[in-house]
């Protein structure tokens, strides 16, 4: 892809002499590939191709490599080697349940820390959602990626701490983006910007209580609508293939219409 393309040339010409600078890079670089879809999930990584495609030493590329593990977006396996981590509903209800917790506690303090300043912004967002619903204007509901726009995201960073900051922000919610779902229905998008209005209203009163169980309870609901979803696709897949499972691409070095 072109962008794929022009992210490449600055990793390999943009003048960087630090070693940790470039395995900086290519953290981001690989990690934006995953989650966008562009390295399959599930497909094995080959850290030949990748530092041939890059023009990179393997040095720096075992370093991103690192950190992706770390990250959990990476596994590696004795005898296999690494491959891009597998979506399961397992493992989505098993990140569904830590986020329920981290929430209700960002939402908990929000409701404590939120300056009016923050309430403004936060209402806006809701206001987007419901402006994007309406087909007012252009934008995905709850897209964790937009981070101006989230909700979520929003009431993470108001907590004011740095911690729970940290593992929802940087650690969490990028996992969460290999779980997106587009096939809400409308009615579960407006039951979702619905339950917002009641978590911001909790906030905003200053009830710290009631802004955890409101959030808690999201959460919940979306943990089951998302895993009960994932788990009809598999058994939809498993009768649409004799194998029970879609072809993967093996290495990602054959996905001709991917990056290698």
């Amino acid at each position: 892809m072109d962008h794929i393309k022009m992210q490449t040339a600055d990793i390999q010409h943009g003048g960087m002499d630090a070693e940790g600078t470039l395995a900086e890079r290519l953290f981001h670089q690989l990690t934006e590939a995953i989650l966008m879809g562009e390295i399959p999930l599930g497909s094995k990584i080959s850290e030949p191709a990748l530092a041939q495609r890059f023009g990179v030493s393997r040095g720096p590329l075992r370093e991103a490599m690192h950190r992706l593990q770390e990250r959990r977006l990476i596994t590696r396996t004795a005898n296999q080697g690494a491959r891009v981590t597998e979506a399961t509903p397992e493992t989505l209800s098993s990140l569904f349940s830590v986020r329920e917790m981290l929430e209700g506690l960002a939402a908990r303090e929000a409701a404590i820390k939120m300056t009016p300043s923050d309430f403004v912004r936060l209402r806006e967002t809701i206001e987007h959602h419901e402006a994007g619903l309406a087909g007012l204007e252009p934008g995905q509901h709850n897209a964790l990626g937009t981070v101006d726009r989230d909700f979520h995201f929003q009431i993470a960073q108001s907590s004011q701490n740095d911690l729970l900051i940290k593992l929802l922000c940087e650690e969490l919610y990028p996992l969460l983006r290999l779980y997106r779902s587009r096939n809400d229905s409308f009615e579960l998008r407006q039951r979702a910007v619905v339950e917002h209005k009641r978590i911001y209203d909790a906030i905003v009163d200053r009830d710290a209580d009631l802004a955890e169980i409101m959030m808690r309870r999201h959460i919940a609901s979306a943990r089951k609508r998302r895993v009960e979803a994932m788990q009809r696709d598999i058994a939809l897949e498993a009768t649409a293939t004799p194998t029970g499972r879609r072809k993967r691409v093996s290495n990602v070095a054959d996905a001709k219409h991917k990056i290698f």
